[in-house]
């Protein structure tokens, strides 16, 4: 499935994901991506991205550990979400994001 990552310096990068992976693993290894530190543990919020319109409203309700971690960062947006609680399906083919800054 296709995803669009808007990255931190602002360039658009197009990959691909897999039905049943998380997005954190289809975009990390991009240039100037999500950090990724605690490998999808939902402990480190080094994967945080805004979820485009249209889009956030697809995702599952957010689960309580990735609210505390998203009410700890100082650039949280009414779509933010942590990519390593995403789970990739069909659904979201064509998803968009943009990186989250540096905290």
């Amino acid at each position: 499935m296709k995803i669009s990552v808007t990255d931190r310096s602002g360039n658009l990068q197009e990959t691909e994901g897999t039905d049943g992976d998380k997005l954190m693993e289809a975009i990390r290894d991009l240039d100037d991506s999500v950090e990724a530190i605690c490998g999808g543990l939902c402990s480190c919020a080094t994967c945080h991205v805004y979820v485009a319109a249209g889009w956030f409203g697809k995702l599952p309700p957010i689960e309580d550990d990735e609210e505390e971690l998203l009410d700890a960062l100082e650039h949280r947006q009414p779509n933010s979400r942590l990519s390593c609680q995403i789970e990739l399906n069909g659904g979201l083919d064509g998803i968009a994001v943009t990186v989250g800054p540096e905290e």
